[in-house]
């Protein structure tokens, strides 16, 4: 038996002693766990380690190859700028929670079989929940069991399809699984719900931004990226994926346009930008896929510097709503250019990540001439420069004076956006180096002049649509409200129905109770009337009774003798 230590036991492990830590040693110790796990998957071949046999199961602990080490590359650059965002705090809850759920979705990603993937999918749960929980209020502590009911019912989805999937083939290895049994259906959805499919996506926008204004940022990272690793791992090429992603690109869209909580506006944006993944592991080209990792890597970047900038402006203002902000570059003016990098990201301007790495789904959309679902993510493309690129600097550092005023971000928190900024644009620069990374053979040239052109072209109409509708008052207002998502069915019509069904469950049960209140009345009145001292035994004389009482007994024993 081999057992290898996987860069997640780095990080899951290295989170035992940051309680033992404190000031600048805690600091150091903090960000030299991830750099530690990098190094180790610098050092690590291509290949297959930690087999182990248990219970007669074959498992693989630790499986390296393209796929797997791109990613890990990402959840690494993930935790790092998360380890620096959060320098500041003293929350050893968070820190402790943070290295785990980060270990966790690099144990993911290495995983070669299904139980050990099973085993760091649930410890995903678990670990990013108190991220959630650490905000300490009555909305968070809600969110957080919503959180958790739906993630521990994904890894119980996994669980039952794992055991299919076993009995089917008689493998736990993690390959390509496919839809053609039971349980590869079951995994699927597994898969779909941690990665937020339409209809099973409203815990994300649900509980994100009710996070830390640090853990936020690292949720946004890991535990649908995990997902979208696992779809591109198990289920690439799968057909149904195109228009499932197809659907993730558009509607979150409108959502997003009329939120007023900006945080909220990002998880929806979030959910946009995972419908380009998975809309590339459904078209299954080597083109598509490789469009599908490097999206994925690309948006762990520039999300986390959009919720790092929104972090800041929670952290010294006290609000992230829309309603209430705005003006802000006067005070942080570093985090306002930080923010308008990672919007320009998102938006897929030129010269920045979104750019080299979008494209390249919608490019191999035509070429597999799906001109629909091309059309679609042209418009959501459009979409989501509206609600992210514009809509979350303009409605926070700009457009109407909220008169507040603030100091900067702390140093520690300037110094990640600055690190993530600069990655966006270093991606979006020399995308030949990133390139060179990606898990599959494709040659693919994105600064060509029809690409440069429409794009340009995409974005400057859009623009222009954005200030007439802002212009005519057409743009819808930032108000406060609550918009209801499908969560409406379980938040709204799910409650009104089970407080239905418990009113209707305790008129039954009082009915009973009456029914049966009356019933004990009359017998107990006739037990009265029979044995009181009006009754036939209270008239007989003391040996009568005794006589009869003695016949009684006899009766039944002989009544028990016979059975």
């Amino acid at each position: 038996m081999s057992v290898e230590l996987t860069p997640g036991l780095i990080l899951i492990l290295g989170a035992l002693p940051v309680p033992l830590l404190w000031g600048r040693v805690r600091s150091i110790y903090l960000l030299a766990l991830p750099v530690l796990a990098f190094a180790l998957m610098l050092d690590t071949p291509n290949g297959v380690f930690g087999q182990l046999e248990l219970f007669g199961l074959q498992l693989t602990t630790a499986r390296v190859d393209g796929l797997s080490r791109f990613f890990g590359y990402a959840f690494v650059v993930a935790a790092l700028l998360g380890a620096i965002y959060a320098l500041h705090l003293k929350d050893t809850v968070q820190h402790v929670a943070g290295l785990v759920y980060a270990g966790s979705a690099l144990g993911a990603v290495f995983a070669g079989d299904l139980l050990t993937l099973f085993l760091f999918w649930e410890l995903i749960s678990l670990a990013s929940v108190f991220l959630i929980w650490a905000s300490r209020t009555p909305q968070a502590y809600r969110a957080g069991m919503r959180y958790l009911v739906v993630q521990i019912g994904s890894g119980l989805l996994l669980l039952l399809g794992l055991l299919l999937h076993f009995h089917e083939t008689g493998s736990l290895a993690f390959g390509h699984i496919g839809l053609e049994s039971p349980g590869g259906v079951l995994i699927f959805f597994a898969f779909g719900i941690k990665c937020a499919f339409p209809l099973l996506h409203n815990w994300l926008q649900d509980a994100y931004p009710e996070g830390t204004v640090t853990g936020t940022v690292l949720l946004s990272a890991f535990t649908t990226k995990v997902a979208v690793y696992a779809l591109a791992r198990g289920y690439a090429g799968t057909e149904l994926l195109v228009p499932i992603g197809a659907v993730m690109t558009a509607f979150p869209i409108f959502y997003a346009v009329i939120e007023n909580d900006l945080r909220r506006v990002l998880a929806y944006s979030l959910n946009n930008q995972l419908g380009f993944m998975v809309v590339g592991i459904g078209i299954g080209t080597e083109l598509a896929m490789n469009g599908a990792v490097a999206h994925a890597f690309a948006d762990i970047v520039f999300k986390a510097l959009l919720f790092m900038a929104m972090g800041a402006v929670l952290f010294r203002v006290g609000t992230v709503k829309g309603s209430e902000l705005g003006g802000l570059y006067k005070s942080m003016p570093w985090t306002t250019g930080f923010c308008i990098v990672g919007a320009a990201s998102i938006s897929a301007f030129p010269l920045f990540s979104g750019f080299v790495t979008k494209s390249m789904v919608m490019s191999a959309a035509m070429e597999q001439d799906r001109f629909w679902v091309w059309i679609v993510l042209l418009f959501a493309s459009a979409g989501v420069f509206h609600h992210a690129g514009i809509k979350i600097p303009y409605f926070a550092f700009f457009g109407h004076d909220s008169g507040k005023r603030c100091r900067e971000a702390p140093l520690n928190m300037l110094i990640a956006m600055g690190l993530a900024a600069a990655l966006c644009i270093g991606i979006g620069s020399l995308p030949e180096f990133f390139y060179a990374l990606l898990p599959f053979q494709s040659e693919y040239h994105p600064y060509s002049p029809d690409h440069v052109t429409a794009q340009v072209q995409l974005l400057f109409w859009s623009a222009l649509a954005f200030a007439i509708l802002m212009r005519t008052g057409i743009y819808p207002p930032e108000l406060l409200s609550t918009n209801l998502d499908f969560d409406w069915f379980y938040r709204r019509l799910g409650r009104s129905a089970a407080g239905a069904v418990g009113r209707f469950a305790a008129r039954i049960w009082q009915a009973f109770a009456g029914a049966a209140a009356a019933q004990t009345s009359r017998i107990v009145e006739k037990l009265g009337s029979h044995y009181g001292s009006g009754g036939i035994p209270a008239r007989m004389t003391q040996t009568s009774s005794m006589v009869f009482w003695t016949t009684v007994l006899l009766a039944a024993y002989l009544l028990l003798s016979y059975f």
